[in-house]
């Protein structure tokens, strides 16, 4: 499984950006998707996620949680984020995941548990 993701940019805080991450294969819901973030000498860390078979079901991490968004449509293989009111400390590298293994509930936020990333796009929220 391949993955680009793709959205980044230069944002002022107060804006929004879409990340988009691509998948060379389809995607079926009992792939666990996520969106992890890393700034340099820090560990990459989560940012939101999608469980296998999610029933609608996605998480945050607190940092995000009422201004990041996850989605993913199927039939585009393609996951998104999108990422209102950013915020300076949101400058980092954003990578899409996902794995064979199906995760439920918040382990999806656990970063060890995918196989496959994508390349990551760079978010840098500066006035």
């Amino acid at each position: 499984v391949q993955l680009q993701a793709s959205g980044g940019g230069l944002a002022q805080p107060g804006d929004s950006l879409k990340l988009s991450c691509s998948f060379s294969t389809s995607i079926a819901d009992h792939y666990p998707i996520g969106w992890f973030r890393q700034t340099p000498g820090k560990e990459r860390d989560s940012v939101a996620c999608i469980p296998s078979s999610s029933r609608g079901y996605t998480y945050y991490a607190p940092s995000v949680k009422g201004r990041f968004t996850i989605s993913r449509d199927n039939a585009k293989n393609t996951v998104y984020l999108q990422m209102d009111s950013l915020k300076p400390e949101d400058t980092a590298v954003y990578y899409c995941a996902t794995a064979e293994t199906a995760m439920y509930g918040t382990t999806c936020l656990t970063r060890h548990h995918y196989d496959y990333w994508g390349q990551g796009t760079q978010v840098t929220v500066s006035s």
